[in-house]
């Protein structure tokens, strides 16, 4: 007899994705600097690390916060002893008035109708809880985060269906995609319940667009649905055209003033883990205008509070405008500048990325390095770059791209001279696997090299060729 619940012994949690995979096998070779050269080195993981002097800087001035000071006075006990759910209000007024800044002040949050959650992670199966019931559905446009298989699905039992978008129109949602996959749904009858969208997009790096955002505004009101807007990478919109916060799509179509139901069935996840670079800190929120679902994520968020040793000292750092102000600024210079040396370097080897204009990552186009057209032939070539380049990134397929051949690659959570050295190994690989001649400027057809073969380890034979569809049991 099992002693163990159904949960506890399911592979539905998505840890054999090859998302995870990639992660697992730079933990045993993780690249180092000085005593690790021949590493792993890791572009998986979407870290936010350009900006740490500020925040260290920041740190050294004002030490109270640091150390759980108040005009020199230690508040240490009144930080350890018991907090409710509802958070610290300075630091929730604090987050509010960060997420409007970040939005060009836009639009306003109430600091009433924001539920504090450890993480985003946290937040979006916090929704899920409050919107759903298991067997229901959200509809996601592809590609999308493959973690969303873990947070959305794992303990809610809510089914992901996808919304296909393709190379053809840079992955942006359509409305004939939108209406295909809400009928795919009723074909498996699953009750539509929501729609959840990232903004900016992971994996792409781009913003949506305000028809995209009001087309949707537009379904869900239609529908009668729910529509979660992801923004925990806001703040990493370096470039044109600017983000827009589906808020602001509200404000503009004046959904509180008219009385429109849709006003109360839009909700913002936020997370200070990209933006400001501290994943570690476990801040995540959800912004929702229903007085219902704040009051029920409120009560859910019991299971997964932030510190108040934490919301002290963020308190404190998001309070200084001036900080703020250079902050946001400055790491939007930052991002800029890494990504177009991630850009320019693929491209000296012969690969294009996806135009992007925010996140932490490039959408990077490398179908021409397959064998054939298939997700076969992607999972091949990402066992190369892992095993034989020794860089981990992200096959299309984990976050269930529907075209074979694209990969999400980080640049933010490293340093320039490894960003330099990954994309040295990436063009040595190119040239030597796949013979890349220049001509009058343009590169050639690359065709496979099969002469090097290299055994690969065992944990790649764990993975299925085909990551397109859900983990079985997911």
């Amino acid at each position: 007899m099992c002693m163990l619940s159904t949960k506890a012994t399911c592979n539905s949690h998505g840890q054999d994705s090859s998302y995870f995979l990639g992660w697992q096998e730079y933990e045993k070779n993780p690249f180092h600097e000085v005593s690790n050269t021949n590493g792993i080195i890791q572009m998986g993981l979407a870290e936010n690390q350009l900006c740490f002097d500020i925040l260290k800087s920041w740190l050294a001035k004002n030490p109270d916060a640091a150390g759980f000071k108040r005009n020199g006075e230690s508040i240490f006990g009144e930080l350890a002893l018991f907090q409710d759910y509802h958070g610290i209000p300075e630091f929730k007024k604090a987050l509010a008035e960060f997420m409007s800044e970040i939005r060009g002040n836009k639009v306003s949050f109430d600091p009433n109708h924001l539920v504090l959650a450890a993480g985003a992670t946290s937040a979006n199966e916090t929704l899920m809880f409050c919107l759903a019931e298991p067997g229901e559905a959200f509809l996601l446009p592809t590609p999308y985060y493959p973690g969303f298989d873990r947070d959305l699905k794992w303990r809610t039992g809510v089914e992901i269906v996808p919304i296909h978008c393709t190379s053809s129109n840079g992955f942006q949602i359509t409305e004939t995609a939108l209406q295909e996959a809400y009928q795919e749904a009723q074909k498996r009858n699953l009750r539509v319940k929501g729609v959840l969208v990232t903004n900016p997009s992971n994996p792409l790096g781009t913003t949506m667009t305000r028809n995209e955002l009001n087309m949707l505004v537009s379904f869900v009101e239609d529908k009668g649905i729910h529509l979660v807007s992801d923004e925990i990478y806001s703040g990493t919109a370096f470039s044109t055209p600017s983000f827009v916060s589906v808020m602001e799509i509200l404000k503009e179509r004046k959904c509180d003033e008219n009385g429109s139901d849709v006003w109360n069935r839009v909700h913002v996840v936020y997370s200070l883990s990209k933006d400001l670079g501290l994943p570690g800190f476990r801040v995540g929120a959800i912004y929702s205008n229903d007085d219902r679902v704040v009051s029920a994520a409120t009560k859910m968020s019991s299971f997964g509070l932030v510190s108040s040793q934490t919301q002290y000292l963020l308190a404190a750092m998001l309070s200084d405008k001036k900080l703020t102000k250079n902050y946001i600024s400055e790491n939007h210079k930052r991002l800029r500048q890494r990504q177009k040396k991630l850009v320019s370097g693929l491209q000296k080897a012969g690969i294009s990325c996806l135009k992007g204009n925010a996140g932490l990552f490039c959408w990077v186009d490398m179908r021409h390095l397959l064998r054939s057209n298939t997700f076969e032939a992607e999972m091949e070539l990402w066992k190369k770059i892992v095993y034989e380049v020794r860089l981990n990134i992200s096959p299309g397929s984990s976050c269930h791209c529907t075209e074979p051949g694209w990969f999400r690659v980080c640049f933010a959570n490293m340093s320039e001279d490894t960003l330099d050295l990954a994309l040295q190994r990436l063009k040595a690989f190119v040239t030597e696997y796949y013979n890349i001649p220049e001509v009058n400027g343009h590169h050639q057809t690359i065709r496979l090299n099969h002469s090097r073969r290299r055994s690969l380890t065992k944990w790649v034979f764990r993975l299925s060729f085909d990551d397109r569809s859900p983990i079985p049991g997911r």
